[in-house]
Parts: C-alpha cells; structure tokens; sequence
C-alpha cells in the first residue's frame, strides 16, 4: 500500500479541508517577510533545514517553477494570510526565493490613488 500524497491527509473532496487554516501556520497571522499576492516565488532546491509541516512541504512542491502567492493559496486552498506566513518561514530558511512584481507602467502611488478615490467620492456626495 502506498503512502498517501501530502494534499490527500489534508483535503477531502466531500467534506472539504480537514484541517483550520490557521493551524497550519501555528496560529501565526503576520508574516515575517513582505508579500503581497503579486509576488512570485520559486524553490531554490535547498531542503528545508528545520522541522516542517506538510502545509510547508506542500507549498514548496508548488514553487519549481515561479509563481505567484495568490496562485499558491488557491491551489492549496488557504487564505493569502496564512500562505504568506509559510511561504516566509520557507524563506527564512532559504528554501525559496520572492520576486516584488514591478509596478505597472504609470502606475500611482497607493497615497495618490487613495486621494483620488477620496476626491471622487467627494465629488459625488
């Protein structure tokens, strides 16, 4: 009998994920490292060197080739939240590596675009 894939003890097609999100980043909400749901990430091919979870061990197998947080969350079907807090343990073990997207051409600064919107609301009301 063979053992069972990593994803297959964690989610079941019927009755969905076996386990909290949160218990797999040990009831950590913020990251060590800034990511946001943009950032790509991709294994370095170095073990993880401490112990580590299957929620870990799963992540990694989706980082060969770069990808972003967003799409590992929904493969692995957690919130951003917690994938970004595994994601930055496996960083800080050198597991992987973050690439900040760039910013879009002409793009504003979060300040400008919050005062836009403000002005435009304004405007409306």
């Amino acid at each position: 009998m063979t053992d069972p894939a990593p994803d297959d003890l964690l989610i079941d097609d019927e009755a969905g994920r076996l386990t909290r999100p949160y218990t797999a980043s040990g009831g950590r909400t913020r990251p060590a490292a800034r990511l946001d749901p943009l950032t790509r990430v991709k294994a370095t091919g170095r073990g993880i060197r401490r112990q580590a979870g299957p929620d870990h061990d799963l992540v990694l197998g989706l980082c060969r080739r770069p990808v972003s947080v967003a799409e590992i969350a929904a493969r692995v079907r957690l919130p951003a939240t917690v994938t970004m807090v595994l994601l930055s343990d496996l960083l800080a073990c050198g597991a992987v590596t973050v690439d900040a997207p760039a910013p879009a051409r002409g793009a504003r600064s979060e300040r400008a675009l919050l005062e836009a919107i403000l002005h435009g609301l304004r405007e409306r009301l």
